[in-house]
């Protein structure tokens, strides 16, 4: 698979697994400090990651790892806290 087609690819799937994160929470389906949102948050940005990397978008790039670690650690915030 070349390059262009796996980025374009992944670039797809993270903003719809991120739309559809933030349509969900909206509707009031998901909640925004809970598990599944934030899920859906990481992996989007963490594709988009990927895709910034893959074109060199070096800002947009900064901007998805922040948003991506973000979500990673309110997970984990969420865990320690129900223990």
């Amino acid at each position: 698979m070349q390059v262009d087609l796996l980025s374009e690819i992944l670039s797809w799937i993270g903003m719809i697994s991120i739309l559809a994160a933030f349509l969900l929470e909206t509707r009031k389906v998901l909640n925004s400090k809970e598990k599944p949102y934030l899920l859906l948050m990481a992996f989007g940005s963490g594709l988009l990651a990927i895709r910034a990397a893959l074109i060199s978008e070096w800002a947009f790039l900064v901007l998805e790892i922040v948003w991506c670690l973000a979500a990673l650690l309110a997970m984990k915030n969420n865990a320690k806290l129900s223990q």
